[in-house]
């Protein structure tokens, strides 16, 4: 049992470890992008802003998901009897 309970836990360490870093990453490149963007076309500024919003609302509500995904493996385990 208690093999489960420690291979668990580091799944969920990773799951929540590569989350983060992917979310990073993705925000890192977005922001590069959109300075391009705005870079390039600035009256359209406004425009560009608003869609990158939309997607980051999107991306956090993902990251918010894979957290209560390992809240659910952590609290509710169903390999644990």
């Amino acid at each position: 049992m208690n093999d489960v309970i420690s291979s668990t836990l580091s799944a969920i360490g990773t799951i929540i470890g590569f989350s983060v870093a992917g979310f990073g990453i993705g925000i890192g490149i977005l922001g590069s992008k959109i300075a391009e963007a705005v870079g390039r076309n600035p009256e359209i500024k406004n425009d560009i802003v608003s869609s990158m919003m939309i997607l980051l609302i999107v991306a956090s509500i993902f990251i918010l998901l894979v957290f209560a995904f390992c809240f659910m493996l952590l609290f509710f385990n169903p390999f644990v009897s």
